[in-house]
C-alpha cells in the first residue's frame, strides 16, 4: 500500500458507485481512511439504501480503513454530520471529495421546475454544504494551532458544465456552478492553508449509462492490468495526488482526466481584447469590429455588406 495519504482522513460523497467509488478505493489504496458516503438513491434521486456498505467492504478487504455514511448531501444537518463523523471516529478530517450527483435529463421545453431544482439541490447545494462544514472545521483548526489547517477540497464538474450538453440545462448549470464555487473557495480558504480544485472525470457510470446504454462495471471490478478507456476510476489517481501534501501549491484549478489524457482547463480566460480608446462603443460599428478583430471571421478592410 502506498503511503502518499498515510494518516489522512477523507470524506467522499456519492461513493457507492462509479467515479466516487473509484475515488474512495484509490484514496484508501494510498493510506487514507475513508468515510464512504452514499444516499443509495437511483440516478434520478429516488429512494435510499446502503450502497456505501459494499465499498467499505472492498476497502477493508484490501486492508484499508473505511466507514459508511448514508446521509443526503443536500440536507444541512446530514452534511454537517458527515464531517462530524470523521472527527468523532478518527479525530480529524483532511480531505473532502464531492462527487454526489443525480440526473433528470429532458430538453428545456419538457423539463419541470422540480427536475431543475432537485438536480441543483444535490449538486450545488450538496457540494456547498459539505464544503462549508469542512471549512468551518478547518478554520477552527487553524485558529487553535495558530497555523495552517492543510485541508483539501476536490469538487466535480463535467463536460456538460464546461461545454454544454443537449437535454441537461439543469445538470450543465449545476456543474458549471461548482467551478465558480470552487474558484471562490480557493480565494477564501487560502489563508488557512486549504486548497480547492475541480476534477472533470469521464467513464461509463450509472449516469452516463442513462444516455449511452453501455455496459457498466464498477472500478474495483476492472483488473489492474487492464486499461479500459471507459473505466470511471481513471481520474482517481489525480484526485489522490491533489489530496496529498505534494499538491499543497495547487489550488483553484480545473483538471479533466479522461481516458489516457489529463487536461488542464484555462477557464473563462480573456482570449481576445479590443479597446475603444476611452470612448463609448458604437453599436453600429461593433459588427465590423467583432468580425475582424474578435471572432476574426472576416479579413480587415471588408465591411459588413461590402
Amino acid at each position: 500500500m502506498s503511503s502518499l495519504l498515510e494518516g489522512k482522513v477523507a470524506l467522499v460523497t456519492g461513493a457507492g458507485h462509479g467515479i466516487g467509488r473509484g475515488h474512495a478505493v484509490e484514496l484508501a489504496k494510498h493510506g487514507a481512511t475513508v468515510i464512504v458516503n452514499d444516499l443509495g438513491s437511483s440516478v434520478t434521486g429516488e429512494g435510499a439504501g446502503r450502497d456505501a456498505d459494499a465499498v467499505v467492504d472492498v476497502i477493508r478487504g484490501r486492508a484499508g480503513s473505511a466507514s459508511a455514511n448514508y446521509g443526503n448531501v443536500a440536507d444541512e444537518a446530514q452534511a454537517d454530520a458527515m464531517v462530524q463523523q470523521a472527527i468523532d471516529e478518527y479525530g480529524r478530517l483532511d480531505i473532502v471529495v464531492n462527487n454526489a450527483g443525480i440526473v433528470r435529463d429532458r430538453a428545456i421545453w419538457n423539463m419541470s421546475a422540480d427536475d431543475f431544482d432537485l438536480v441543483m439541490n444535490v449538486h450545488v447545494r450538496g457540494t456547498w454544504l459539505t464544503c462549508r462544514a469542512a471549512a468551518r472545521h478547518w478554520r477552527q483548526v487553524a485558529k487553535d494551532s495558530g497555523g495552517s489547517a492543510g485541508g483539501r477540497i476536490i469538487n466535480t464538474t463535467s463536460g456538460a458544465g464546461l461545454l454544454g450538453n443537449f437535454g441537461q440545462t439543469n445538470y450543465a448549470t449545476a456543474k458549471a456552478a461548482i467551478v465558480g464555487l470552487t474558484q471562490t473557495l480557493n480565494l477564501e480558504l487560502a489563508r488557512i492553508g486549504v486548497t480547492a480544485n475541480v476534477i472533470g472525470p469521464g467513464g461509463m457510470t450509472r449516469i452516463t449509462g442513462t444516455m449511452t446504454g453501455g455496459d457498466i462495471r464498477e472500478p474495483d471490478q476492472i483488473p489492474d492490468d487492464e486499461f479500459d478507456p471507459m473505466d470511471p476510476s481513471l481520474c482517481s489517481p489525480v484526485v489522490a495526488w491533489l489530496a496529498s501534501d505534494q499538491a499543497g501549491h495547487v489550488s483553484g484549478q480545473v483538471i479533466r482526466a479522461m481516458g489516457e489524457h489529463i487536461h488542464l482547463m484555462s477557464g473563462w480566460s480573456e482570449a481576445v481584447t479590443i479597446s475603444n480608446g476611452g470612448t463609448r462603443w458604437d453599436a453600429n460599428k461593433l459588427g465590423d469590429l467583432f468580425a475582424t478583430d474578435v471572432f476574426r471571421t472576416r479579413a480587415p478592410g471588408l465591411r459588413l455588406g461590402g
